[in-house]
């Protein structure tokens, strides 16, 4: 089963239309976006201490179980065509295999 991880490069209402369009799709049973395990640790010191950091854009990581290598197509076509459609930025990593 591929396990496919991208990520969204928009605001909330971006990836909710992403999560709502791959719940959406046939054979997709899991969809679940994954928090940030990063940790983010400011200098006190630093020139940008206690700057908002939420200017931009945030980026969220969803994870999706597809049951085969054709609906992991079909959910990458889908993602890169509403990407386009809503101007977001989608990353891919690699899928593997579960």
């Amino acid at each position: 089963m591929p396990l496919l991880r991208l990520r969204i490069t928009g605001n909330d209402d971006d990836a909710r239309a992403v999560g709502n369009l791959l719940n959406s799709l046939d054979g997709i049973e899991h969809v679940e976006e994954v928090a940030d395990l990063m940790p983010h640790m400011d200098d006190a010191d630093s020139s940008s201490a206690g700057l908002p950091d939420d200017t931009g854009p945030g980026v969220h990581e969803l994870e999706i179980d597809a049951p085969n290598a054709a609906t992991a197509a079909k959910v990458r076509e889908a993602v890169e065509a509403l990407a386009f459609d809503l101007d977001l930025v989608v990353e891919f990593e690699p899928s593997e295999e579960r």
